[in-house]
């Protein structure tokens, strides 16, 4: 159901309960399913409930692994992997010969899973919503067609895939998405024979293969770095493990923004030693204000697209201008995130433009506020209600549902922080 609400500005004040990383939930679930085991399961708490991660439980469910909720809260996944001999469970399927996977509008779910299905064999068809159906996978079949498997595809969903994925050498562009990277190595290891993956190009968006590789160490499977690229040892198996998954900094970031334009939060659930690349937003912040001012940046956001929308939101309010490069990648997201972003500045009272790669935002000494179309991307209207948080006036928000996708929840702590929200219509 489409909600369009009204933000009237007001600073945030309180403590907040960051969700889980949605990256580090995606990596851990995945890992969970492939953990082959003889009467021992994982067990993964903290878990955020999402659009998103219900499509990787799902997908992940459909390959043969089990997954159930923990009696005391619905942020506990009991984990069953694939193959896995459990005889508290004798119903649970086992590895399936052809699956159906809803991808829902995860990227994420898409470009992980479809490596995975094709190392285990399994004839897949895939569906998806949105624009997922038009994001790229030409990587994959380019490189996975060499390898034994066979794609009926065109150019957009529902397609199929089916065959047994070989070992053996890819080359991957680097700068197109880091998922296709992750992807891999989820699979090579399951496969006989060792394999390479030779980067063709700059890897971009590194944090994110870092929180694999992480991952995956922590379920028994390691990876080797080489000067161009990975080396992934066959024959490997993935092991059960438990833990809790960690806050997610590209969802803090918001509430991070929120402090520099004057609110007070104090933010929990946050790992100081994680390896997510979205926790630069506290060197941006730190970079830019000072003695209650704020000033001005220029942020590659190659390795942190996800944090554009909210800093052109914080450049929007600086007193210099502020440039945004190196984060083409982003016209192939949810919306094509550079234009929606600069669009969200402009309509409230901003000056951005958008450049080849980036956004240029320069100051205009007052921000009205206005009305905000989503576009059905959950980061324009988590950025746009920040922004409402120091507007001169109400910020009118088109589409806010799509918060749904990573962050449910958000308008609820938004509003227990103080935040003032109407919702003007249902539709």
């Amino acid at each position: 159901m489409k909600m369009n609400i009204e933000i009237t500005p007001s600073r945030l004040k309180g403590k907040v309960d960051i969700p889980s990383s949605k990256s580090v939930a995606h990596r851990v679930l995945i890992c969970a399913a492939l953990a082959e085991s003889n009467n021992e399961e994982s067990i993964i708490s903290g878990i955020s409930w999402s659009k998103d991660i219900e499509a990787t439980i799902d997908a992940m469910s459909a390959l043969g692994a089990g997954f159930y909720v923990g009696q005391h809260d619905g942020m506990t996944q009991h984990v069953i992997g694939i193959n896995s001999n459990m005889p508290k469970f004798p119903e649970l399927k086992k590895k399936p010969e052809k699956a159906v996977i809803d991808c829902n509008e995860s990227g994420s779910t898409l470009r992980f899973i479809i490596p995975v299905a094709a190392a285990l064999g399994i004839e897949t068809e895939f569906h998806g919503r949105g624009r997922l159906p038009q994001r790229p996978i030409d990587i994959y079949i380019r490189e996975l067609s060499k390898k034994g498997i066979t794609f009926d595809y065109h150019n957009t969903m529902p397609f199929t895939m089916s065959g047994q994925l070989e070992s053996g050498v890819y080359e991957i562009e680097g700068n197109v998405s880091s998922q296709f990277i992750t992807g891999l190595l989820f699979a090579l290891p399951m496969l006989d024979g060792d394999s390479e993956i030779v980067l063709t190009s700059h890897l971009e968006s590194r944090p994110y293969v870092d929180i694999t590789i992480d991952v995956m160490k922590r379920f028994g499977v390691t990876i080797d770095e080489t000067e161009n690229g990975f080396h992934v040892k066959g024959n490997q198996k993935y092991k059960p493990h438990s833990e809790k998954v960690e806050g997610d900094y590209s969802q803090a970031a918001f509430f991070y923004v929120a402090n520099a334009l004057g609110s007070s939060i104090t933010l929990d659930n946050l790992n100081s030693d994680s390896v997510q690349g979205d926790k630069k937003v506290l060197d941006i912040i730190k970079s830019m204000c000072y003695n209650g001012n704020i000033g001005s940046f220029r942020a590659d956001c190659s390795d942190i697209p996800d944090l554009v929308p909210v800093l052109a939101v914080l450049a929007a309010f600086g007193n210099a201008e502020s440039v945004i490069y190196n984060a083409e990648r982003l016209k192939i997201k949810e919306s094509n995130r550079l234009e929606t972003t600069a669009e969200l500045i402009n309509n409230i009272g901003g000056n951005a433009h958008v450049t080849d790669d980036g956004i240029v935002i320069r100051p205009t000494g007052t921000m009205h506020g206005g009305t905000v179309d989503s576009y059905g991307d959950h980061r324009i209207v988590m950025a746009a209600a920040i922004a409402g948080t120091k507007t001169d006036g109400n910020v009118i928000i088109k589409g806010a549902e799509a918060v749904e996708k990573s962050y449910p929840d958000f308008f609820k702590d938004y509003k227990n922080l103080g935040g003032k929200i109407n919702v003007i219509s249902l539709e």
